[in-house]
């Protein structure tokens, strides 16, 4: 099995158990209840804040992976997910895998009600559930990845998302998955510079296959984003944003750091966060 299969198991895994404690269908209750008891926000804010003018930064709060190791031993989540917000970044990731990038669920639902942008959950999503339960924690969007997932599952998930408000960072690899995530009807697509069977990283990659992305679909680059030349590389190929994972959390001073990688982009393209929660 490769790095990428042995996650998606084991997201399987995580899925079945937690459908012993809270069966599907109560899950869809207490979502029904939630947004009942939500007051109004606006659609899909995720997806307005990438497709809002400038280049949009998606900070990651992650504490681990499987390619760095543990990256930060202190892990003060809140600190560092409101520490983005006020360094301008636009959007939040926050893993919620458990095993390999020691993410909890915890982590997402207590970021998402601390802050004024947009989180995003990233995880191996292989059932519905998984998507319900993003909603249920807070998330305004949710990774799906076409390395795991066929076509038809894909669209589904798509359709799943679209019922409950939830935008889809679709990420793909190669052209293939482009054109799969394409023919789901994903309307962000994320081209992982990262390739996850082996956990290698070529940061040209996004760059190559942007040209396979519609201009109507939003454009993420994401992984091994690390430089101030790599944010201009990826601007200068037409990205709508940038997802900017260790850089970010290895950084002491977030707001220095934010402020390092939009240094070579030109004024117009350093907008700053929108309040769209």
């Amino acid at each position: 099995m490769t790095i990428l299969d042995e996650l998606a198991a084991r997201a399987r895994a995580r899925v079945a158990e937690a459908k012993q404690h809270i069966p599907f269908e109560l899950l869809k209750k207490r979502v029904a209840e939630a947004n009942a008891n939500t007051t109004h926000a606006a659609a899909f804010p995720f997806e307005q804040t990438l497709r809002a003018d400038g280049l949009s930064f998606i900070c990651e709060c992650k504490r681990a992976s499987p390619s760095k190791g543990l990256i930060a031993p202190h892990f003060p989540y809140l600190d560092i997910a409101q520490a983005y917000e006020a360094a301008g970044a636009n959007a939040i990731s926050v893993l919620t895998e458990p095993s390999a990038f020691l993410g909890d669920a915890r982590y997402l639902q207590e970021i998402a009600s601390a802050v004024h942008i947009p989180c995003l959950r990233k995880d191996f999503i292989v059932d519905e559930y998984m998507i319900y339960e993003a909603k249920l924690l807070g998330a305004q969007a949710v990774l799906l990845i076409c390395a795991i997932l066929d076509t038809p599952t894909l669209t589904a998930f798509l359709r799943c998302c679209n019922e409950l408000g939830l935008s889809a960072l679709v990420e793909a690899h190669n052209k293939q998955e482009i054109s799969n995530a394409i023919a789901a009807g994903a309307r962000i697509i994320g081209v992982n510079n990262r390739n996850l069977h082996d956990f290698s990283v070529s940061t040209n990659c996004a760059i190559e296959l942007r040209k396979y992305v519609p201009s109507e679909v939003a454009f993420v680059a994401e992984s091994g984003i690390q430089s101030a030349t790599d944010v201009l590389e990826a601007y200068n190929a037409g990205a709508d944003a940038v997802l900017v994972g260790e850089a970010m959390m290895r950084a002491e001073n977030k707001a220095a750091e934010l402020t390092k990688l939009r240094s070579k982009l030109p004024a117009t393209a350093t907008g700053g966060a929108h309040d769209l929660r």
